[in-house]
């Protein structure tokens, strides 16, 4: 058996694992802050370590490649990063440096494709032909998977899904555009939009989870009010839910896909988030697509990215998943 080193490189951290080829288990997971504001040669460095530490791990297996998922927009081809608003680099030959530190051969992709084609792989939406998913952490990226291969367009764009516009005068995204899904519906966007609202007076007991700091405010630390049954918590929970539902409605009405599923730690809202989300799904999407199409939480919570980026290897390479 082979195995491949899966490594997701997100905005807050990174996550290595060694795959089987068969998907039967992912060994040695480690993961680390990434720390994008040390700059692009350090991340490089601390990814290059963490490989080293899982395959370390996964002594005595053959490790025949690597399979690197990153945020983009990037050129699949030539294995370049061509710019990530969320960590800062422009022109990165991500693939290369990689391949060249471990002396293996490598693949890229976007971290967010690698995500839902880890979820069909292994995951929530094994067993289907068309999927279409969103993850959720300190961006907001997406993933378009048909016929078991991942949809790329015309320039390797396809899937941007964060940055559809829901509101066009509304709220800057760190792309530069104005009223993405991403600026209402990441991780800090949520953290933002609550904090504004504590501060304009609202009653909630949101600053005692964080002794008063608001700036240690974290969409987690939302969910977790929100579940515990604060009143303004909850109605953040639900305005994201109807946010998130304008965005999977249009998805669910131009690509009629079986599955729609949903990644990150947005999943820890639960139905508080899920129930309220496909509830307006339904309102705003064509019944007949509703109607063949699940919306799910994934479930390879912190491994989809592994266990995809390490797919994207072994379909490139070996033309087979």
């Amino acid at each position: 058996m082979r195995y491949i080193v899966g490594i997701d490189v997100g905005g807050t951290n990174v996550v290595v694992g060694v795959v089987a080829e068969d998907g039967s288990e992912a060994v040695g997971v480690v993961s680390e802050p990434t720390l994008p504001e040390q700059g692009p040669d350090a991340v490089v460095e601390r990814i290059v370590k963490l490989a080293r530490a899982s395959m370390a791990k996964a002594k005595g297996r053959e490790i025949a490649g690597v399979g690197i998922g990153s945020p983009g927009p990037l050129d699949t081809k030539s294995g370049v990063v061509l710019l990530t608003p969320n960590l800062g680099w422009t022109n990165m030959p991500l693939r290369d440096r990689i391949a060249q530190a471990l002396d293996l051969p490598a693949t890229l992709d976007n971290d967010a494709n690698c995500a839902i084609f880890g979820e069909w792989w292994r995951g929530a939406a094994r067993g289907v032909d068309h999927v279409v998913g969103l993850t959720i952490g300190t961006g907001i990226g997406g993933g378009i998977i048909l016929g078991g291969k991942i949809y790329h367009g015309a320039s390797d764009v396809a899937g941007e899904l964060g940055h559809m516009t829901i509101n066009a005068n509304g709220r800057r995204c760190k792309c530069g555009n104005d009223g993405c899904l991403e600026a209402y519906a990441s991780g800090p966007a949520i953290a933002a939009r609550a904090v504004e609202g504590i501060e304009a007076g609202a009653e909630t007991a949101l600053p005692q989870y964080v002794r008063g700091d608001l700036s240690k405010l974290t969409a987690q630390v939302i969910y977790e009010a929100a579940n515990d049954g604060d009143p303004y918590a909850l109605e953040v929970v639900r305005e994201t839910a109807v946010l998130l539902g304008a965005g999977v409605a249009n998805i669910v009405n131009i690509f009629n896909p079986q599955v729609v599923v949903i990644c990150g730690g947005v999943t820890l809202a639960g139905d508080k988030l899920f129930v309220p989300l496909v509830r307006e799904v339904e309102r705003r999407a064509f019944k007949p697509a509703v109607d063949v199409c699940r919306i799910l939480p994934g479930s390879l919570p912190g491994t989809a990215g592994v266990y995809g980026a390490a797919a994207v290897f072994i379909q490139r390479t070996w033309g087979r998943v």
